[in-house]
């Protein structure tokens, strides 16, 4: 109803799962370069998890618009069936002809293990990918576990992707399933967006619609990923309503009013119904209260809140000498030192200066984001949530997001940190804090700009050449060994327990999959000339 109104020429917050709506954030890229890796494998298992509403079943849709013209898909999306059911159902999906009225298994199985040694030897690659796989019986994962032994001398012939909701996991992690686990060669759990991310997702999908980025004011999309916590599927029904909401209004813009108030229509009710309700909603609803709830806890204590103010040096005093007495030191006339002052969240000035840092400038009459600038600058931006200890390990400034006094939310660059004090860009100029002090303001999300290898958020099995030389060269500088030239530039399954390896050493998931943080971590063993870095800028701080 309100798409003439905005001028859409779609509905721009459908919860189907169209791929032209994807948006790839870090997250996304990753688990769809695992689920790629996942087509090449020579058996065993890709594991994919994440929240309800998180994007996994728009990722397979995603993953089937591929050019794979090589690779057979059999997509089974309801996995409550026996045994029986489950492997007529893989027959059915590959089109392979058996006995229908059998009832046992051989049948089945036989006539399976024949297409899929057919389809081999004409250089063709079969792919199970299996949704909502947490509700899979244990009878059918044992069977599914038995399908990898359908292989030949050299290869497997079925590469199997299990997809499913977090208790997928703790399923797996049971003792009579560990022959399984053992089996899975990738792993990845898809996490919710930051706020950066939620901003560049709604302006994706009313993008491909024909709409404009304003629609949502910043104070809007500030409450959006608070009140869905960055999980796609709410955020597409609040959308959905709050634009419902602005149109019955007769308003061009949603406004965080109005969309508190969507939120309020979609989630009422799930707080108060746990028993009767879906356990998931009532869990999301707890969520909710509890981020309202807090919200007014910092409210109510924000008197209480100590005022931050930047640290000041001590001059040092002369030491006492024996039988002279030395006068105390005279009090400063100089004003107290001004408290800590915020960007606003929303503006470009906080990517504008992490830019100044890399010699970079965006334009200041260019409306898209600093991120989007930053992007044609051959610079990406990634966010996420860390500590003071994942800031030291990434070495690069950082955008903080961090509260004022009032409980509102802005916006300082970190440009650098010495022992237990850190420098930041604020609207007052460079200033100094302890990192205690400003910790207690920092709400744990940073956006930092680091500069890909290739332009490439990904390196695995499908990456050229070129990369995979990368990869092992950066490798060998960090074991200080030195790969045979005649080794292939592929993604063996030694370099992947190489990346394992050095992902273990350095705090990162040993996943063997190259992603932005392992990237990153790889780029500081070598940093390109003119990359800025929080430990080399101590000197010039103020």
């Amino acid at each position: 109803m309100y798409a003439e109104h905005f001028g859409f020429k779609d509905n721009p917050f459908s919860i189907a799962p169209d791929p032209r709506f994807v948006y790839m954030s870090p997250f996304h890229q990753e688990a769809l370069g695992h689920l790629l890796y996942g087509t090449n494998e020579d058996g065993g298992f890709v594991q994919l998890t994440g929240e309800v509403g998180t994007g996994k079943t728009t990722l397979i849709r995603t993953l089937l618009e591929q050019q794979m013209p090589d690779v057979d898909v059999a997509l089974t999306l309801n996995p409550r069936l026996t045994v029986h059911e489950f492997l007529a159902s893989v027959c059915d999906e590959l089109q392979v002809d058996y006995p229908r009225d059998s009832e046992t298994l051989k049948p089945l199985i036989d006539a399976l293990n024949a297409h899929l040694l057919r389809t081999h030897a004409e250089g063709r690659r079969t792919v199970l990918i299996i949704d909502e796989a947490q509700n899979l019986s244990r009878d059918v994962l044992e069977q599914i576990r038995l399908l990898t032994n359908l292989e030949t001398n050299r290869a497997k012939l079925l590469r199997i992707m299990l997809v499913g909701q977090p208790e997928l996991r703790d399923m797996l992690a049971r003792e009579d399933l560990r022959q399984l686990a053992q089996r899975i060669t990738a792993r990845y759990h898809l996490g919710s967006l930051s706020r950066e991310q939620t901003r560049a997702y709604v302006e994706h999908r009313l993008k491909v619609v024909g709409g404009y980025p304003g629609i949502f004011t910043p104070s809007a999309l500030v409450e959006l990923q608070r009140l869905s916590r960055g999980v796609p599927r709410l955020i597409n029904v609040i959308c959905d309503r709050a634009l419902m909401g602005a149109y019955s209004q007769s308003k061009n813009q949603v406004d965080r009013h109005i969309l508190r108030q969507a939120a309020r229509e979609v989630l009422e009710g799930t707080s108060v119904r746990a028993p009767t309700g879906d356990l998931r909603a009532w869990l999301w609803g707890l969520a909710v209260v509890g981020s309202v709830a807090a919200g007014a806890a910092l409210y109510l204590w924000r008197p209480f809140l100590p005022e931050l103010k930047p640290v000041t040096p001590v001059e040092a005093q002369p030491p006492a000498v024996a039988g002279i007495e030395t006068p105390p030191p005279a009090e400063p006339e100089a004003e107290a030192p001004a408290a800590l002052q915020l960007y606003d969240e929303g503006s470009n000035q906080p990517v504008s200066l992490l830019l100044a840092q890399w010699g970079q400038a965006i334009d200041p009459e260019d409306t898209a984001t600093g991120c989007s600038q930053a992007e044609n600058l051959g610079l990406l931006c990634m966010s996420g949530q860390g500590d003071w200890q994942m800031l030291r390990e990434y070495d690069l400034p950082a955008v903080l997001t961090l509260s004022h006094d009032d409980a509102r939310l802005g916006q300082a660059v970190l440009t650098a940190i010495e022992q237990n004090d850190a420098v930041v860009d604020t609207p007052l100029g460079q200033q100094r804090f302890s990192l205690a002090e400003l910790g207690e303001r920092w709400t744990g999300e940073y956006l930092l700009l680091w500069q890909p290898p290739f332009g490439s958020r990904y390196i695995g099995p499908q990456s050229p050449q070129t990369q995979i030389r990368w990869l092992q060269q950066r490798l060998d500088m960090y074991e200080g060994t030195r790969t045979a030239a005649s080794l292939p530039f592929t993604y063996t399954d030694v370099l992947r327990e190489r990346v394992r390896r050095f992902q273990a050493a350095n705090g990162l998931a040993p996943d063997g999959a190259v992603g932005e943080q392992t990237l990153i971590r790889l780029n500081q063993l070598a940093p390109a000339p003119g990359t800025p870095a929080l430990s080399r800028q101590i000197a010039g701080a103020g």
